[in-house]
């Protein structure tokens, strides 16, 4: 595979929790399950296989935005540019890129 993903970190979150809490886990687990949204695995290899450089995980959380599922991944790049991008958890498809 010409590009690749270094997971350096990862921390899936499911908000409205501010501590890691096994329900949260279990909970995306069974949202995946039930189809209502896609695996963060398969989302990290469609990322990987559409973008020309290398990537590392820094972290990646699970977050409802106003109703909608959202994962926000937080990805650093070869010249160690952090970003920050959102994606529809249902579907992959990408929503921006969060801006602090």
């Amino acid at each position: 595979m010409k590009h690749y993903l270094q997971t350096a970190l990862l921390v899936v979150f499911f908000t409205g929790s501010n501590v890691w809490a096994d329900e949260d886990h279990e909970r995306a687990r069974e949202l995946v399950k039930s189809g209502e949204i896609i695996a963060l695995e398969l989302l990290l290899q469609n990322i990987v296989n559409k973008d020309t450089g290398k990537l590392r995980l820094l972290e990646a959380e699970l977050e409802d935005k106003s109703g909608r599922l959202v994962y926000e991944l937080e990805l650093v790049d070869e010249q160690g540019v952090v970003r920050e991008l959102l994606f529809d958890a249902k579907t992959g498809e990408a929503l921006g890129e969060e801006v602090n």
